[in-house]
């Protein structure tokens, strides 16, 4: 073959797997996939209806709450096709440029994710470190400019991940590490160097979770700070609880994140199930147990949720 059709050399077909060695029991796999999937829609749209129909929480908090939910349902969305016809229907196959379109969805709405929590973690120290200024610092139409800015930004990060791995020549095989698509799991499959997409990788990821998990460090040591000075302890335990949902929400998604990311770079000895289980608890758990946590520990939220 000459050098421009290896170049242009893509499979027609990638094989997603589930869980190797237990495709008989994809069936009975598929039911807490289901459950997981319908925690988090569930979960996440009731927030949003709450938010969206009490004006009362029309509030900063609670629009980034809603970004986050937003954010969470489109997270579940994007793997929910290929999961379920993996598990459920055994129909473990996507085409080449529907993969890399998953791929795309599924990094952009974990990079906008971590741009929320920053975001999150800002409004907590205005309220908490600068509260006069709490009202005229966090503006609606500011919230809405911190939005957009956090959409493009990931957006724009993730971009360049397709147009790198469509310059590659598939040609180590179809299969797929996972019943979804992800930049490292598309890129090992080449047959040509991949520095340049390790490099981007690389460098996507720290100006990304990297620069904002610093962001969100230095924002908690000025809150607790503040806090510190507070010559009341029912007050410092008051503006603490208000930062526990968000707190949890960071461990959450920066954990598994983290603990994913490692694996890739450095866990090539690991067992191949602990990568797969890493991957979905990435992106399963925060969509589904961030609903929950705060309609557990946000007192308005829960109050709505025993009235309704």
């Amino acid at each position: 073959m000459t050098d421009s059709n290896i170049t242009s050399f893509h499979p027609a077909m990638f094989q997603l797997t589930g869980f190797p060695g237990q495709e008989a029991a994809n069936h009975w796999i598929s039911i807490p996939f289901c459950v997981l999937y319908v925690t988090a829609i569930v979960g996440n749209c009731t927030v949003l209806c709450i938010i969206w129909k009490d004006r009362r929480l029309h509030q900063p908090m609670y629009l980034f709450l809603s970004m986050l939910s937003v954010n969470d349902l489109g997270m579940s969305l994007s793997t929910l096709p290929t999961v379920l016809s993996t598990f459920c229907f055994d129909f473990p196959g996507i085409t080449f440029n529907a993969c890399l379109a998953q791929m795309f969805f599924i990094h952009s709405f974990s990079f906008m994710e971590s741009g929320i929590l920053l975001a999150m973690s800002f409004d907590r120290f205005v309220a908490i470190c600068q509260p006069l200024h709490y009202a005229a610092t966090l503006t609606n139409p500011r919230i809405v400019r911190i939005g957009l800015a956090i959409v493009m930004k990931s957006t724009s990060t993730v971009v360049p991940f397709p147009f790198l791995l469509q310059r590659l020549p598939i040609c180590k095989g179809n299969v797929l590490s996972h019943a979804y698509c992800l930049h490292p799991d598309v890129m090992r499959l080449a047959c040509a160097d991949i520095t340049v997409n390790n490099i981007y990788g690389l460098f996507a990821i720290l100006i990304t979770y990297g620069v904002d998990s610093v962001f969100i460090v230095l924002s908690y040591i000025h809150i607790l700070r503040t806090v510190l000075n507070i010559a009341s302890h029912e007050q410092r335990l008051k503006a603490l609880n208000t930062c526990v949902s968000h707190i949890c929400a960071v461990l959450l998604f920066y954990v598994p994140t983290i603990a994913v990311s490692v694996l890739h770079r450095f866990g090539k000895r690991a067992p191949p199930l602990l990568h797969i289980l890493m991957s979905y608890v990435y992106l399963f758990v925060p969509p589904v147990l961030n609903p929950i946590i705060y309609s557990v520990k946000t007192k308005e939220i829960r109050k709505r949720i025993f009235r309704t």
